[in-house]
């Protein structure tokens, strides 16, 4: 298995064509935007040379990961010759579900075909292909250079060989592989979004503020990130999106999206990618910052 196609030149779609590059597989990076796919190059190269001037990576090693990548927007031609394909378009169910109904038409009858959904059931993926049982989850952690973790999702049809080719590709990435099942959320987010939502309630009922929030979970339960910056990093609507269809999954009222979290995403208020969520955030500011001042609206 040796080339790799990656749709959707985004943060995560940049950052898994850079790690599959690193290790010496072939990459063809599609996104329908060519100036998507410029941006995308671009960002890699910056993150190549963070690696660089933290010594585990050597120029020459950057640039045989740039030549490793190759970019189009034509799907034909980036899937054509792909033993693996990994989607990591919009977190959107009818976006997603295109896709592979237009990759079952156009990648190799022998190419696994897999989707970085963080929440979205890889099943109801699988049945629009004519081969669910090469379809599977890689839900790759954001940063994907740096986060070592990597969810793979069976779908109900996916081949248990299909899924032991997957354990092995991510342990040559230098990841770490943790099988789940298909069932809403999976694992990572099933347990995270619930937390991020009662941090959500915990400051919508006036329990405590943003920051004292964040503290307790960084210094009392050893968090890096507190919830609510986690949750401005990830992204307000992608949270919300995700507890929606944990609500609907499993139809308990302990997934409902906190009402808070609602008019934050209805009003724009979308965490670092809008410049204001529970944080301000200044262009080009770090996630990590210490001097994040908490938004007004909060204060």
């Amino acid at each position: 298995m040796q080339n790799i196609s990656v749709i959707g030149a985004g943060t995560m779609g940049n950052g898994i064509a850079h790690v599959f590059a690193q290790k010496g597989f072939t990459v063809q990076l599609i996104d329908t935007q060519s100036h998507q796919l410029e941006k995308a190059l671009k960002t890699i190269e910056l993150n190549l040379d963070r690696q660089i001037n933290k010594g585990v990576l050597t120029a020459e090693d950057k640039k045989a990961t740039l030549e490793a990548i190759t970019t189009t927007t034509d799907l034909a031609a980036g899937v054509e010759d792909a033993h693996l394909v990994v989607e990591a378009a919009t977190e959107n169910t009818e976006i997603k579900l295109s896709i592979f109904r237009q990759l079952d038409q156009l990648a190799p009858a022998s190419a696994i075909l897999a989707s970085n959904t963080s929440s979205i059931s890889i099943t109801r993926i699988g049945s629009v292909t004519k081969r669910p049982q090469s379809v599977v989850g890689l839900h790759f952690m954001n940063p994907v250079p740096v986060m070592k973790l990597v969810e793979i999702i069976n779908g109900y049809a996916t081949d248990k060989s299909v899924t032991t080719q997957m354990v092995g590709l991510t342990e040559k990435l230098g990841k770490t592989p943790c099988v789940v099942n298909d069932y809403p959320g999976f694992i990572a987010n099933r347990i995270l979004m619930p937390m991020i939502n009662e941090a959500i309630y915990s400051l919508y009922e006036g329990v405590a503020g943003v920051r004292d929030i964040d503290t307790v979970m960084k210094l009392g339960m050893a968090h890096p990130m507190g919830p609510l910056q986690l949750a401005d990093f990830i992204g307000l609507d992608v949270c919300l999106s995700i507890l929606r269809v944990l609500q609907d999954g499993f139809g308990q009222p302990k997934y409902a999206p906190c009402p808070l979290l609602v008019n934050m995403v209805t009003a724009g208020a979308l965490g670092i990618k809008s410049g204001e969520g529970f944080y301000e955030y200044k262009t080009g500011s770090k996630d990590g910052n210490k001097e994040l001042r908490v938004s007004p609206r909060f204060s």
